[in-house]
């Protein structure tokens, strides 16, 4: 028999990752009485039963938002009326009104919105957004008392303003008016404003209640316009920021927010603001399929074939490539160019600074690129031995920028399934940061926790922003490890993956998918469906582009093999994946040649459950006998090292060895002469699978 463990004789992949599988519990027979009701499909029917429909009245609105009865914004929001008439007031006076608002998309969108309505609607109107690298987030007195001097009568705020208790105290001090638009928490104390627009204000089973700040802003305009009789040629261009701000921003696609990004989605192609459409062209939107869909090797590097005439966008056009050139912006340049971009109606200056923010959206990427590998190196060296205690991540590194920290944060939680809180030196005695959660961990109280430990912090469940005195450090990080103790249990820790449905591949086809279309806009409260399917080949692997895997799986159904091509972004750390695994993905359309093919875009992996548990606690020694091919063979789990061995040895004396997650085997009579194996490759592959299931039937 081989006696050395196989990683010692080859080099072993690296591990899968370490995920939570969800799957939804599925109601066969509730879904194909939902079907027949809705003439929709089993499959479609059970994803809708996994988004809280049960009712065929529930689908219904679903799927066509537009038949939704929105109540009046006036009834939902207490101070509209008051805010309207304000607005109004120093439109007729001629009053100086400035906007102060934010570095992120939402809040860029929202000045722009705000800049663009009310200039229409003959306001005198200029706006100020705070510096991210010396102010940070919201109104200030600073802001207050520049205003105060250039004259102006009426603040509005927009995505900020709800916490700024002591700015909008200085401003009414000083004889000006507040309106506040926002939709962060609401918090103790509300600011002294003249009027507050907060979705977070109103009745929870208001349609309006998961509006970004984005979208107050744009249920102002349009309200201001429609009392004004001003509507015609504003809504649109007020529709399309709508829409990329509150997809940007990771706002519900529920409620107004999903029928006004379906329908902003269909117009944003056509839109008549010239700052839409340079970003829609410098940011190769309409390339976006292509890119992302898999593909050929040359596709991913350079993705040159269009979607001819798109009717509609899809979120993740706006997410993955309009929402990071905006913030890309707001994170290391000047937001101004933004706002300057999406107000302009010089199509020659929009193509300008939409290739500026491309530039810096590239600068953006390989700063990412490099704090993440530093940030990850760290851990490893520092914390990675300790995150089942402490539960929580604390990484404060100098010399990183703070406009980028976050995303960073973002990808170490995709990356240890823990809390992430992240900074970096504003100098040496004050440090800024950025806060990213799982489920069951709640920043804002998390930072609440520490209060008499930090400078400035805010937030909400899932991410937040602080800053604390450097000498603080050691005692803030002792009290999150403390927080993340009481709240999270040792399951937590590993990213959650929730899952729709099972489905095999002969199911997946042009039909599936254009019928999947009915659940779009998709985002945030509203995922892409996801789907899983079990014990599948990985039949080809290969590393393409940046480090993603491409793929082809197969699985047989019904004594016939389906393949399906598919790729794995940015998982490159798990090559090879072993040859049969679950798969978790999304589905896909990519377009070449003038085909269009559905394609899987992996986002879970895990080993088939047969093995997990084989390979959890296998009976060592325990072995058995099997026939294949006419052949006659033995197999049997041995301990080799820490870990389980499948061996499986023919009549002829030699020995196939394998170990868990690892793509090579070796095939020898000893250690000495054997040989390295690609044990993905079907005769070998087979033989497992025949040796695994004789080892079933005997425990």
């Amino acid at each position: 028999m081989l006696d050395r463990p196989v990683s010692e004789l080859s080099k072993p992949r690296r591990r899968l990752p370490d995920q939570r599988w969800q799957i939804y519990p599925q109601k066969p027979e509730f879904a194909q009485n939902l079907a027949a009701l809705t003439n929709l499909s089993p499959i479609v029917s059970q994803l809708l039963i996994n988004r809280g429909m049960e009712t065929p009245e529930q689908v219904q609105a679903f799927l066509n938002p537009e038949s939704l009865v929105l109540p009046s914004p006036l009834e939902d929001f207490p101070d509209l009326a008051i805010s309207l008439e304000l607005l109004q007031n120093a439109i007729a006076s001629q009053t100086k009104i400035a906007i102060c608002g934010d570095y992120d998309a939402d809040g860029m969108t929202s000045t722009a919105l705000l800049l663009r309505s009310l200039r229409t609607l003959g306001a005198q109107v200029d706006y100020a957004i705070p510096s991210r690298m010396h102010e940070g987030y919201g109104i200030n007195k600073r802001i207050v008392e520049e205003f105060h001097g250039e004259g102006v009568g009426l603040i509005l705020t927009v995505d900020n303003g709800i916490s700024a208790f002591e700015p909008v105290a200085r401003a009414r001090e000083l004889g000006l008016a507040v309106i506040i638009t926002d939709h962060h928490d609401i918090p103790q104390k509300l600011p002294p404003a003249n009027a507050i627009l907060n979705p977070k204000l109103i009745a929870e089973s208001s349609p309006y209640r998961g509006v970004a700040g984005v979208g107050v802003a744009y249920i102002l305009a349009v309200s201001l316009a429609q009392q004004l009789g001003e509507t015609k040629g504003l809504i649109q261009p007020m529709l399309a920021l709508f829409t990329l701000g509150t997809i940007a921003d990771l706002a519900p696609l529920t409620g107004v927010n999903r029928r006004w990004v379906k329908r902003g989605l269909q117009h944003l192609p056509k839109s008549n603001l010239p700052g839409v459409r340079a970003l829609i062209q410098v940011g190769g939107v309409q390339t976006r399929e292509n890119e992302r869909a898999g593909g050929d090797e040359e596709k991913l590097q350079n993705p040159k074939s269009k979607i001819q005439n798109p009717k509609s966008l899809k979120p993740e056009d706006i997410g993955f490539r309009l929402g990071p050139r905006i913030n890309a912006i707001g994170r290391l340049g000047n937001p101004q160019t933004v706002i300057e971009l999406l107000t302009t109606d010089d199509m020659g200056v929009a193509l300008e600074l939409a290739m500026q923010c491309e530039q810096t959206n590239t600068s953006r990427q390989l700063m990412c690129e490099q704090i993440e590998q530093e940030a990850i190196a760290y851990v490893e060296t520092e914390f990675v031995a300790s995150l089942q205690q402490d539960r929580v991540l604390i990484v404060v590194q100098p010399n990183w920028h703070h406009g980028v920290i976050g995303i960073v944060a973002s990808r170490l939680v995709e990356r240890y399934g823990v809390p992430v809180f992240i900074g970096t030196y504003e100098d040496e005695q004050h440090i800024r940061g950025s806060a990213r959660s799982i489920p069951e961990f709640h920043v804002f109280e998390a930072l609440e926790y520490c209060h008499d430990l930090l400078g400035k912090f805010g937030g909400h469940k899932a991410a937040g922003g602080f800053s604390l005195p450097a000498e603080n450090l050691q005692m803030v990080r002792s009290r999150l490890i403390e927080f993340a103790n009481q709240c999270l249990e040792p399951q937590h820790l590993k990213p959650l993956l929730k899952i729709d449905a099972e489905v095999n591949l002969n199911h997946i086809n042009q039909q599936l998918y254009q019928q999947l279309n009915a659940l779009h806009p998709c985002g945030m409260d509203n995922p892409d469906p996801v789907f899983w399917t079990p014990n599948v080949q990985v039949v080809e692997q290969k590393i393409v582009g940046k480090g993603h895997i491409k793929l082809t799986i197969a699985q047989t159904v019904d004594n016939q093999e389906y393949k399906i091509k598919a790729i794995a972004w940015r998982w490159g750390d798990y090559f090879r994946l072993p040859p049969r695994v679950d798969l978790a993905y999304k589905l896909r359309e990519n377009y070449f040649n003038g085909n269009t093919t559905i394609e899987l875009e992996l986002i879970g992996v895990r080993l088939p459950i047969q093995l997990q548990q084989f390979f959890a606690s296998p009976p060592i020694p325990s072995s058995t006998t099997f026939e294949y091919n006419q052949r006659h063979f033995t197999c049997g789990f041995y301990k080799n090292g820490i870990q389980a061995e499948l061996r499986i040895k023919n009549s002829e004396g030699k020995v196939l060895a394998m170990q868990p997650g690892h793509i090579i085997g070796l095939l020898g009579t000893n250690r000495q002469n054997a040989k390295e194996v690609d044990i993905s490759q079907p005769q070998y592959d087979n033989i497992i699978q025949a040796a695994l299931q004789a080892l079933s039937v005997k425990s």
